[in-house]
């Protein structure tokens, strides 16, 4: 079943999904050449610390795993789930921030990819395009509409500009848990899948990469690469179906792309 939340229930996601966007902005602003993966992750640490909420994602349970780190920050060819440590991040590098919070018993899940200094042109054309796809996506939200709307805005928008999308991991519901029904694919047909009607919230990420729609798994059992290394973007937003248009509920006035 697919979670409908009611008028309180929507207004506790909006401040939770509120606070995740603010510190998604505050830790993107601290991404620079030199500061290690595991600064940034305390730093998102003591954000949440200031605003009296948790990590979704410390100590998240995947059978007998267990996730270390505050936030996932993923470099380069990581995909997803990177987790903090004394990695430094390089002028040109892409840097994957994903970052979930709990707030009064409600998630708030965001992801953007921000570039360091000046990167390659067509890793620039990844970044733009995902982020594009997201925008796409977005769009196609609105009751009476269908998940597969959303999954072949994001498939399309890749092909368009001749990446691949990951398939492996998707986007899901989102409110008391991280992840609930349903799962939203970054690939689809249109006018397939669940219903969508108002009162869902759903987290939507798309995760484009240059090369191979291929991945791997580090040894650390979470961190998820691209199998031919080439580099991979991910943005995401947690979206409000309304019987009008979509409300994203992180929204954040600041994008990383100029």
């Amino acid at each position: 079943m697919i979670p409908i939340k009611n008028a309180r229930e929507i207004d506790k996601m909006r401040q939770a999904c509120r606070t995740a966007g603010s510190i998604l902005h505050k830790v993107s602003d601290l991404i620079r050449p030199g500061i290690t993966t595991k600064e940034v992750d305390q730093a998102a640490a003591d954000f949440m610390s200031d605003a009296g909420v948790k990590s979704a994602f410390l100590g998240y349970r995947l059978g007998h795993r267990v996730f270390p780190g505050n936030i996932c920050i993923s470099l380069n060819d990581e995909v997803v789930h990177g987790i903090g440590g004394q990695r430094r991040i390089q002028y040109g590098d892409v840097v994957k921030l994903d970052i979930g919070i709990i707030q009064d018993g409600w998630v708030g899940d965001n992801a953007t990819t921000v570039p360091v200094g000046i990167i390659e042109e067509r890793t620039d054309q990844l970044l733009r395009a995902t982020e594009h796809a997201l925008a796409r996506a977005i769009s196609a939200v609105h009751e009476g509409g269908r998940v597969g709307d959303i999954c072949a805005e994001i498939e399309d928008e890749a092909r368009r500009n001749g990446f691949s999308v990951v398939r492996e991991f998707v986007g899901h519901g989102v409110g008391r848990k991280m992840h609930e029904e349903p799962q939203i694919p970054n690939y689809g047909k249109r006018g397939s899948g669940p219903k969508l009607k108002a009162g869902m919230t759903l987290a939507i990420e798309p995760m484009i990469n240059i090369g191979t729609s291929d991945v791997r798994l580090l040894e650390d059992g979470w961190t998820v690469c691209t199998a031919d290394g080439l580099p991979s973007a991910h943005f995401e937003h947690t979206v409000l179906v309304t019987k009008d248009e979509p409300e994203i509920l992180t929204w954040r006035a600041k994008t990383q792309l100029k």
